[in-house]
């Protein structure tokens, strides 16, 4: 208990899945926590539960792919609780859909919140934290960031990019010695809104689900809580020589 003692923390795409779960579990780590999502009344009220259970909590109405959303967060962030410890570029949107039937619009949006996204987090970030004397960021990618997947080629260029960029942002921030970790989480396929949304509203959703969960050797999917519990290793001082990494969560999916 207390790994986020007198840390304060944002959270992009908090108001539900992996976000929420993270957010949740911060708060009892003794984190302050802002939420950001475009969903402001999930955000609300996981705002007010957190601050039931932690020692200050915010939520910020925040489009992750606009610059100056972005620094009007951060700035809501400081003016609330001071300083900013720990980032999670946690929002994100998948497409399934034909290389052939994807069209320019839909590429650039997925890259825009996927990848655009992370990129000003981690600058407005780093540029907050090195105020503080450092902290962690962690930035969300997928197992679709270390291999292909099929139908999914805006979402896995969007994720693979969010891999290297990690890695080269982590030895920029170690090498000019600003005191901030930067790291990427790869999940597999977990039960959140985004991945049970589209099984469920197919007429085939069983079997579907059924398809992804025999890719996972570990034989289910995963649960937000699970990946939640790696970024917190991340965001802790526990992972204090941890930087440039890629820690993958993801049941054996990749180790086939």
């Amino acid at each position: 208990m207390n790994r986020l003692q007198d840390k304060v923390a944002l959270i992009t795409g908090g108001a539900s899945g992996i976000g929420k779960a993270t957010a949740l579990l911060f708060a009892r780590e003794g984190a302050k926590v802002a939420v950001s999502d475009l969903n402001a009344a999930a955000g609300e009220a996981l705002a007010a539960e957190l601050r039931q259970i932690g020692p200050g909590a915010i939520f910020i109405h925040h489009d992750a792919s606009s610059e100056s959303a972005w620094k009007a967060a951060v700035a809501a962030v400081k003016r609330a609780f001071g300083r900013l410890d720990v980032l999670l570029n946690g929002a994100g949107i998948a497409l399934r859909k034909s290389l052939l039937d994807t069209s320019l619009e839909e590429w650039r949006k997925v890259q825009a919140i996927n990848l655009d996204g992370v990129f000003l987090g981690t600058r407005e970030g780093v540029a907050a934290m090195r105020e503080s004397g450092g902290g962690s960021i962690i930035n969300i990618s997928s197992i679709a960031g270390l291999v292909g997947l099929a139908q999914s080629s805006a979402y896995c260029a969007s994720k693979g990019g969010v891999k290297l960029f990690t890695k080269s942002a982590a030895l920029e921030a170690a090498a000019a010695g600003w005191n901030v970790r930067i790291n990427s989480v790869h999940p597999g396929y977990i039960e959140t809104p985004m991945v049970l949304g589209p099984i469920e509203t197919t007429a085939n959703g069983e079997r579907l689900k059924k398809n992804i969960v025999d890719r996972h050797p570990i034989g289910r999917m995963g649960k937000p809580e699970e990946i939640a519990e790696g970024i917190l290793f991340l965001a802790s001082d526990a992972a204090s020589f941890v930087t440039g990494a890629e820690l993958v969560i993801d049941g054996g999916y990749t180790a086939q």
